[in-house]
């Protein structure tokens, strides 16, 4: 008796057009044809005649490689078929170690197939342009907590990810987790894509976002594929994750992976965070002293007045003051350029004013003494920031109670040990002056210098979108 075969074939998704001439061949060459009854209907045309359909019902996997293996022992040519690809979700893997278990010398072959997420890749535009992964929520034969970690590595890998099984009547929670996973990690401005029944004639097209992606929407006929960091909404229903043809250069890509980095962090340190329930505008002043100094202690040491960053924000938007003073040099340097050239606000330092030796030595006081009295000469109702020089805040304290300065705000954060915390507690009496304090020693340029960009930048803090100006 001549000895059988298996071939093991995907026939894709679902639509005549999408089987390959392959697998059309070996199904119209077969003596056998095995598989999930509901995929018959997509090859009736090309079976041959006298050939033997032996179809199943789901979740009969086994008993279908048992059945290719005893045909094809009686020398049958055998086509085991899954839908999409048969080696991804499909049967190839379980014919391949039925064949190991039963030291079979049967011969078998696997023909590709197009995948159902490549179908609905194509559907949707250009999705999965980049780095990407395929994740099943289906938990029958995998245990939650490795899917579960699966997902975490996925989103925070910034892979585009497409999702099998997404869910069923049985398995309502998985994809809800699997969004409160991906959320840590991504914007909700991510895109996300889906298509039930793609490439058949009962096809369902949504583009959306992670955010208000309702799960919902999805069966188990449905792929869902989230886009990574770069990807974007092209039209109504399209999406494109760039390969990087038209990337202007490498400073944008590096502006973009920047923000992407400390968009994670932010989200990181929020879900860290002892207090939640903290105020939006006080929080955004929070992520970012933490992110800049890596110290959760600034949840205990960071004092703000009520509204503090949204009244400064609304003030540079609103009002008519534009302008930023600073102690030292170094926080100028830290301040976002870009935020204060799409705002059109000007920072300033009047250290290195050539006036200011002269007026320190003349009255005996220190040179940022001196280059704070100049500031308010000029513009006294800036907003005014300090990271370094405890005798400047108090110089500026000194000048608010003689009427000579009433800037719209004060950020206090000047750090040291000798005088520091005085400062810092007579900053704190004027109640018409919105106030951003780091509370007790601790201070420093960069942490005044992010406290501004708090304030910059306070329109993207309730989709905690930080680093666009970077």
């Amino acid at each position: 008796m001549a000895k059988g075969k298996i071939i093991v074939a995907g026939i894709g998704p679902g639509s005549k057009e999408d089987i390959t001439p392959a697998v059309l061949e070996a199904v119209k060459v077969s003596d056998v044809i095995v598989g999930y009854k509901y995929y018959f209907q997509f090859i009736s045309d090309f079976v041959k005649p006298d050939a033997q359909c032996i179809d199943t019902g789901m979740k009969k996997e086994r008993q279908r490689a048992e059945e290719a293996f005893r045909y094809a022992e009686q020398g049958n040519a055998v086509c085991v078929i899954s839908s999409g690809d048969s080696g991804i979700y499909g049967m190839a893997p379980l014919i391949y170690e039925m064949k190991k278990e039963k030291q079979s010398d049967i011969e078998v072959e696997v023909l590709p197939g197009i995948s159902a997420f490549q179908k609905a890749a194509a559907i949707l535009g250009a999705p999965i342009g980049h780095d990407f992964c395929i994740i099943s929520m289906s938990d029958l034969m995998t245990p939650w907590d490795r899917i579960e970690k699966r997902i975490i590595a996925a989103s925070s890998a910034d892979f585009v990810t497409a999702i099998y099984n997404p869910k069923s009547n049985g398995r309502y929670w998985q994809l809800y987790r699997l969004v409160e996973l991906f959320l840590k990690d991504r914007s909700p401005d991510t895109p996300i894509g889906y298509v039930r029944q793609a490439g058949r004639e009962e096809q369902e097209v949504k583009v959306t976002t992670l955010g208000q992606f309702d799960p919902e929407d999805v069966d188990m006929f449905t792929i869902v594929i989230i886009g990574n960091s770069q990807s974007y909404r092209f039209q109504e229903n399209k999406i494109i994750t760039p390969r990087g043809y038209y990337r202007e250069d490498e400073v944008e890509e590096a502006k973009n992976l920047g923000q992407d980095i400390m968009i994670r962090s932010f989200r990181t340190i929020e879900s860290e965070l002892k207090n939640k329930d903290i105020p939006l505008d006080k929080k955004w002043a929070l992520l970012h002293a933490t992110h800049t100094t890596a110290d959760f202690d600034m949840e205990d040491v960071l004092y703000t007045d009520e509204n503090a960053v949204a009244n400064l924000y609304k003030e540079f938007t609103e009002g008519t003051v534009r302008t930023i003073i600073t102690d030292v040099t170094m926080v100028v340097s830290g301040i976002r350029k870009g935020a204060l050239e799409r705002m059109g606000i000007e920072a300033k330092c009047y250290l290195h004013d050539p006036r200011v030796a002269e007026l320190a030595q003349s009255k005996g006081i220190t040179r940022t003494q001196a280059g704070i009295r100049l500031a308010v000469e000029e513009y006294p109702d800036a907003l005014y920031a300090f990271g370094n020089a405890p005798t400047a805040l108090i110089e500026l304290c000194e000048l608010v109670r003689k009427g000579k300065a009433n800037p719209i705000g004060i950020i206090a954060a000047p750090v040291g040990f000798v005088n520091v915390r005085e400062s810092k507690h007579m900053t704190k009496p004027f109640k018409n002056i919105s106030k951003i304090i780091i509370e007790g020693r601790k201070g420093g340029s960069n942490l005044a210098a992010t406290l501004v960009n708090s304030i910059l930048t306070f329109d993207d803090a309730e989709q905690l979108k930080p680093g666009r100006d970077v």
